[in-house]
């Protein structure tokens, strides 16, 4: 009975302590009142922001040094706001207990602050007046927002002087800088007038990269990549693009390419260089569930150094329609090996090999290949490939068992203009490929070309909607049907080509015989709407044309289909779920769903 009691008293004792901490603490909370004469909702919002005050009231701070502390040092931060959306006489008022916050000393004694109490003047919004920046370089564009008569704020003045200092460093100056400013308000004309005198300094060339790191990639190696080109005028897109070629490699976890303080001699600038090495290996793998096709996975193992000059090998494998309704089983173990900066700074060597085998409805293959090519990166947007490629396939459809051998001499290019590549809101992708070939066994010789286009537009604000269209094209010109290897040929159904459709269930007859065909066209729409800043929903259509001809122009087969779909933005790349129906074509029925990661285009 005592020690139920005594637990008893420490429970009250509890409560009551946590009582008297939240009584205490909302006694010692202290109120935050602004008057801001002539400021609109956003600017009031602007001033909050920036407000140690409001900030530590949001904290819950009760100190009254740290309160007075920071009403202290709002004077000059909410001065600083006002400057910069163009009010240049503004008066500032930071009562505390109704005291002027300057005026109370900082080693005054400890009291409970009741009220603090911001009033703010804004005054009178300035334009400019005069509004001069020079010397300029040829061709230096600068902000339309600094001109005379234009609203005044201090980042129109920071933007002018970045984009003339831009604009020598473009023409080989790097060592441009703003020598002397001239800023004077007119209270009278209410007027900003701004003068800015640029210093290009001498023009510069490149100097000697000065490597500092110890890094597993060799430095012979590392040099060799980053092909600083020494001698050549200072370039700023130059210098990114030595950043961009180290980077390109996988290897490093940081790069830092940096401009010497100093000039050397005969007017040359070095660079210093400092990386830090990415984990050399990883792993990753990833799933794609088809109500009829069943579950795909897919897995690789990453080695980012392989020989000690950031070589990468890359093996592969996945497993697709495990479980499907429509098919057996398909697979595929690949191996790809890069050296980079092979032959030229910007172009990466490939070597390749891979084994697949594909059981479909209308054809079982097996197939072994091996590549070599060359990849060449012309800037962060645009890349090439050339190269050479073997094929043996065996293949059992309904043209019978036959052996198909490939020579073939691939090229591909892509484009990607895209804002953001995992989840893009704006601009454009496009890739293509051109094969020409030499078949023995049961091929005939050809040629194989494939496109895919796809445009992106966010409308409203934060981009809350956003239009995606994709094209795309095939052709196999040249061979027969009964000639041209089954992976050649072209089917549509499926996530990756018309949702709502079973997968590779469009296709074409001819003499009775069932086949892919010569040639595919495929449309798709999406409207995706951003419900919050995590979810989207998502409505699609999408059509797609397998045709007996390879100019299109021959009988085929449309199909399409249209459906609904959600996707949750994880940061790294949206889980995508869709759901489709047929609209056209009779070659499906009921339900389809899609669950993956990553938009379906």
């Amino acid at each position: 009975m005592q020690q139920r009691l005594d637990w008893y008293l420490v429970a009250h004792l509890v409560f009551a302590l946590g009582f008297w901490s939240l009584a205490t603490n909302t006694a010692n909370a202290f109120e935050v009142v602004l008057e801001a004469s002539g400021a609109d909702e956003a600017l009031q919002e602007k001033i909050k922001g920036a407000s140690l005050v409001f900030s530590a009231k949001s904290d819950g701070t009760t100190d009254s040094q740290d309160v007075i502390a920071a009403a202290r040092s709002d004077y000059k931060r909410l001065v600083g706001v006002l400057y910069e959306q163009g009010y240049f006489g503004p008066s500032v008022f930071i009562q505390v207990n109704g005291i002027e916050a300057d005026s109370i000393s900082p080693f005054a004694a400890s009291t409970t602050i009741k009220q603090v109490r911001v009033t703010i003047k804004t005054g009178p919004r300035f334009d400019f007046g005069k509004a001069m920046v020079g010397p300029l370089a040829p061709e230096t564009l600068l902000p339309k927002e600094f001109a005379t008569d234009s609203p005044a704020n201090l980042s129109a003045i920071q933007y002018a002087a970045r984009a003339g200092i831009d604009g020598w460093r473009d023409v080989g100056h790097a060592k441009a800088e703003v020598s002397s400013q001239t800023v004077i308000a007119d209270h009278a004309r209410q007027n900003l007038d701004v003068g800015l005198v640029l210093d290009p300094g001498p023009e510069l060339t490149f100097g000697n990269l000065i490597y500092s790191s110890n890094s597993g990639v060799r430095e012979k190696r590392i040099r060799e990549i980053a092909a600083l080109p020494t001698g050549k005028k200072f370039s700023p897109e130059d210098s990114k693009r030595v950043a961009r070629r180290l980077r390109r490699t996988g290897a490093f976890r940081s790069i830092d390419l940096r401009e010497a303080q100093k000039i050397s001699p005969g007017d040359a600038l070095d660079m210093h260089l400092s990386v830090i090495d990415d984990l050399p290996r990883r792993f990753g793998f990833g799933g794609e569930l088809e109500s009829r096709e069943g579950l795909n996975l897919s897995g690789y193992w990453l080695h980012r150094n392989l020989l000690g000059g950031a070589e990468n090998l890359r093996l592969d494998a996945s497993i697709d329609n495990i479980g499907g309704e429509t098919s057996g089983t398909d697979w595929f173990l690949g191996a790809l090996y890069t050296r980079p900066s092979t032959f030229h700074s910007d172009t990466d060597l490939l070597l390749g090999v891979e084994l697949k085998q594909e059981d479909e409805d209308l054809y079982f293959l097996r197939q072994a290949s091996a590549n070599i090519g060359v990849k060449r990166h012309f800037s962060e947007r645009l890349e090439t490939s050339i190269g050479a490629n073997l094929r043996f396939s065996e293949v059992d459809d309904n043209f019978g068992e036959r052996h198909f051998m490939v020579y073939g001499v691939p090229m591909e290019a892509l484009y990607d203009q895209r804002d953001n590549i995992g989840n893009p809101t704006s601009g454009y992708y496009f890739s293509g490929s051109l094969m020409p070939y030499l078949g023995y066994d049961s091929a005939e010789h050809g040629i194989y070309l494939q496109s895919d286009l796809r445009g992106y537009k966010g409308i409203g604000q934060d981009n809350q909607f956003i239009l995606a269209g994709r094209f795309q094209l095939g052709s196999v010109v040249g061979p027969s049907l009964a000639s041209t290897p089954p992976d050649f040929l072209f089917y549509s159904g499926g996530g990756g080509t018309v949702r709502g459709q079973p997968y590779q269930s469009n296709f074409v007859t001819v003499n009775g015989i069932e086949s892919g065909g010569l040639s595919f066209v495929g449309l798709s729409g999406e409207i995706r709407v951003k419900v919050s800043s995590h979810i989207s929903t998502v409505a699609f259509y999408d059509s797609g044309f397998v045709g007996e001809a390879s100019n299109f122009t021959g009988v085929g087969n449309w199909q399409s289909g249209a459906g609904l779909g959600v996707r949750y933005d994880t940061g790294f790349g949206p889980l995508r779920m869709d759901i489709g129906l047929p609209v056209s074509g009779g070659t499906g029925d009921g339900v389809q769903l899609y669950i993956g990661i990553g938009h379906a285009y």
